[in-house]
Formats: structure tokens, sequence, C-alpha cells
């Protein structure tokens, strides 16, 4: 009998290797990736998200940035979509998703789509909002909770993870990261958008759109928090997903417009794929067992298992 604790062997060129995927770890509800810092800051704002004009005008016009981002990457993956409703039938998790202003067009697009935020109050605001329209009632779930809240009853059952504008409020992006992979299917997709961390993010996205210009309520923003996407792309590659684009966005404050650019030394996107479970053939697995598991034929394999 092996009494090790349970862990997964792959064999490559006919050399045994352990490794662990990174979305067979577990994290327990205790671990927290929310700033209650943060939290209090939104919580402020939370009866404002569905003002076109006012703090959060620069969301609502990107938009017509993030939702083609999402929608054209998704339907990469399907060889047939209903008209109207080209991600019917695909779920979707919307990540810190504030009063829904992403979640809705989302649902539109006739995905089902659960939308998810630390603040009660962001999801008052989004129920609220999404009770004017009955077909969205039938698409959308809103939550009140952390990711890391729902990680144990969502694996891998996501088509979609969208944190979209989320990941510079963390505090552990490497968790966050993980977590998201967690609740992916094999061959998911993940979408996020965000600020780079640069000397010019500090003085346009600091100083100038919450100090001078307020385009965003001073204080929404923490520079030492904004993210580089080489390290965001060495962290998702870590955990199991395979970066796909990264893009810069740009925000035009005069016509309050967001285009694409090559640049990416302010706002950028990223999507990233989840990577395919590995066949039989390349996986066995150990633990408390009488008999070897089944696939288990390597004479090798099974002594590296015993000792």
């Amino acid at each position: 009998m092996w009494s090790r604790p349970y862990r997964m062997t792959f064999a490559y060129l006919n050399k045994m290797k352990t490794y662990r995927y990174p979305w067979t770890r577990q994290y327990s509800t205790s671990q927290t990736t929310v700033d209650s810092s943060e939290v209090k800051t939104f919580l402020a704002l939370a009866h404002r998200w569905w003002d076109e004009q006012g703090v959060y005008a620069a969301l609502h016009s990107m938009n017509d940035l993030r939702v083609p981002f999402i929608r054209d990457n998704l339907l990469k993956t399907v060889t047939n979509h209903q008209p109207g409703k080209p991600l019917s039938g695909m779920k979707i998790l919307d990540v810190g998703c504030g009063g829904g202003l992403l979640t809705e067009p989302l649902g539109r697009l006739g995905a089902s789509v659960i939308g998810i935020d630390p603040v009660d109050e962001n999801i008052k605001t989004a129920e609220r909002h999404k009770s004017f329209d009955p077909v969205l009632d039938k698409r959308i779930e809103y939550r009140a909770c952390s990711l890391e809240e729902i990680v144990g009853e969502t694996i891998e059952t996501f088509d979609g993870v969208v944190a979209s504008e989320v990941v510079e409020h963390v505090i552990d992006l490497e968790t966050f990261i993980q977590c998201c992979c967690q609740v992916l299917k094999p061959g998911g997709s993940l979408f996020i958008t965000t600020i780079n961390k640069t000397q010019l993010s500090y003085a346009l996205g600091i100083v100038f759109a919450e100090q001078i210009a307020g385009i965003v309520p001073k204080g929404t923003h923490t520079w030492e928090k904004f993210v580089s996407p080489e390290k965001l792309e060495s962290i998702l590659e870590s955990n199991g997903l395979s970066v796909q684009t990264v893009v810069g966005m740009l925000y035009n404050p005069l016509s309050g417009c967001w285009h694409w650019t090559e640049n990416t030394s302010l706002n950028y996107a990223a999507h990233a794929v989840k990577h395919a479970h590995p066949g039989p053939a390349e996986l066995v697995f150990e633990g408390e067992a009488d008999v070897p598991a089944k696939g288990s034929t390597n004479p090798g394999a099974r002594e590296e298992l015993k000792e």
C-alpha cells in the first residue's frame, strides 16, 4: 500500500517528474485578495455606477473596446453561434463587477453571467438595474462575495472569466490569478484590463486623472499596485495559462472615447487561455490505494511511487 499523500506524476520523454498543476491547489475562504480600504472607497460610490456622465464615465466608454474583445475571443472556440446571441450557452464570471456595467452587455450577448463583488452596495445597485430588463434577469446572477469564496463550488465551471479594472485593486495578485484559473474550464479564457506600472501611468493615471482632471475620484488607484504586462504575463504563464494577446488601450478625456494602441505604457488588455489537462498517456496518480492507478504500467514509474 502506498501511504504518501496524493500527488500527480507526469512522464515526459521517458523521464518521470513530479509537477502540480496550479488548478489542483485549493484555497480556503479564510484567504482573501480583497483590500478593505478599497472596499470603503467603492462603497462611497456605489450609487453612481449607472451615471454615464459621472465618475464611471470612462468605464461606460471602455465597453466599446472590452465587450467586442471578450466576445470575439470567446467566439474563436465555437463553430456556430446564434445571430443576436453569439455567446448563448457560455458561462462567464465577471469578477469585481461593480454595478454591472460589463455584466449586462455580456448577458445581452446571450451568455449566462455571474457577477461577483465584495461590496454589498455595488451588488444591490447591479440587481436593481438588472431588474428593469426581464431578459437580463434570467441570464445574470449577482453575488456579494470575493472570488476566493466561490472557488470551491465553481471549479472548472466557466468558459470565460473577466477581471476588468480589478487586478490593480487586489492585495494578492498571485492568489487572485490562481483562483481565476481554478474556476476556468480547460481551454477557457481569462480577460484582464488594467494599468501598467510606469512613470507615465503615475503622471497621467494618478496625478492628472485623479488630482487634476477628476476623471476618477481621488484615491481610486494606488500606483504601487499597478502591474506591468511582463509581470502579469509571468504570473499567468506560471499558473497554467497561455497568454494570447496583450494590447494597449488609450483614453481621450476630451472625446471620452477609448482606442486600441500598440503602446501598453498606460492601460492595456490581456487575454489568456487555460491549458487543457494532460492526456491519460501522460498522467498517473498516486495516493493511498491498494493497487497502482489505472494506466500506470511503467515499472520504473511504480518504483518511484513506492519510494
